[in-house]
């Protein structure tokens, strides 16, 4: 066992990695973006000028938010997938008094446990139980004493998977028990430089972003990425409708991962993300495919993002 071996910490990371960077073109997965330092630095997006996203539905949800109330029965748990530092939550945590509890399930478990402390001192008498998982597999929820279930996907985190994983996705949410009801947001299809802008800020913080992938592989899955011989890249994908986010190799090089060796050539890129942009009626049509239908539409005046309700159809 070589001193790269010796050092992958993470197998599931390593693993996954190793599959990924084989593949022709090379891809690793988003859901590796959010370890401890990659969350921080996804709530520092959010404040980025570019990134309309995070602020427009922020809007949508705190204009809207009678009518949002209106699909929430007493003594509902509310479920956020997915759920970073519950933002947004504070807004629905705050204007749903009918709440009985909320139960945030998030893949970064350091990051989840101080949030949900943060809530429980915030919300005493609201019930906060968190769920360390990966949405993209099947979660359990814990026991809710038979509450109705109000799931909640914001950010337009549907986005980031490929049609036939989000409607995957979407069947097991409707698979809950009591799960009647979600709130999900989605981005619209706009102006394609308002869409690689906000994947690629002036600022470089998207860059340190995806970059920080590599310092993570090469903390817990032994490899040996130079950070400088790479660089981010944001390119909109018109006939699939979607943002891609790659990292791109500056040169011809060979990178050690535990103990394989993984070879560039200059040019080649790491594809790690997909943020795919709906239309009301794209959306509608796959939602509809994993059991579900569009209740409400919410939009901003400009309308570059819907917060939507969706009911089992």
């Amino acid at each position: 066992m070589d001193a790269n071996t010796q050092r992958i910490t993470n197998k599931n990371l390593y693993a996954d990695a190793l599959d990924g960077l084989r593949q022709t073109p090379k891809g690793l997965s988003p859901k590796w973006f959010y370890d401890a330092r990659g969350s921080e630095i996804f709530e520092e997006i959010t404040h980025v000028p570019e990134y309309y996203p995070s602020r427009t539905e922020r809007a949508i949800l705190e204009t809207h938010l009678p009518r949002i109330a209106a699909h929430v029965p007493d003594g509902t748990a509310l479920v956020e997938l997915g759920s970073g530092a519950s933002v947004k939550t504070r807004m629905l945590l705050d204007g749903l008094p009918q709440l009985a509890s909320y139960v945030p399930i998030d893949i970064s478990e350091a990051f989840l446990r101080a949030t949900a402390a943060d809530l429980a001192a915030a919300y005493p008498a609201l019930d906060i139980v968190p769920v360390v998982a990966d949405f993209m597999q099947t979660v359990t929820l814990p026991e809710l004493d038979d509450h109705d279930v109000v799931g909640f996907f914001p950010g337009s985190t549907i986005g980031n998977l490929d049609p036939e994983a989000a409607v995957a996705l979407m069947a097991r949410l409707g698979a809950w028990p009591g799960h009647r009801t979600l709130i999900l947001g989605v981005d619209l299809i706009k102006a394609p430089e308002v869409l690689t802008a906000a994947y690629d800020d002036a600022r470089g913080v998207t860059a340190r972003f995806n970059l920080n992938l590599l310092t993570r592989l090469n903390r817990e899955a032994g490899a040996e990425f130079e950070l400088d011989t790479f660089r981010h890249k944001s390119v909109w994908n018109a006939d699939k409708a979607r943002v891609e986010m790659h990292l791109e190799s500056l040169r011809d090089q060979d990178v050690r991962l535990g103990d394989h060796v993984i070879s560039f050539t200059a040019g080649e890129t790491i594809h790690t993300e997909n943020s795919h942009k709906y239309s009301v009626e794209g959306l509608s049509q796959m939602v509809a495919q994993a059991g579900w239908q569009v209740a409400e539409v919410l939009t901003d005046p400009d309308t570059q993002f819907a917060v939507t309700i969706l009911q089992q159809a």
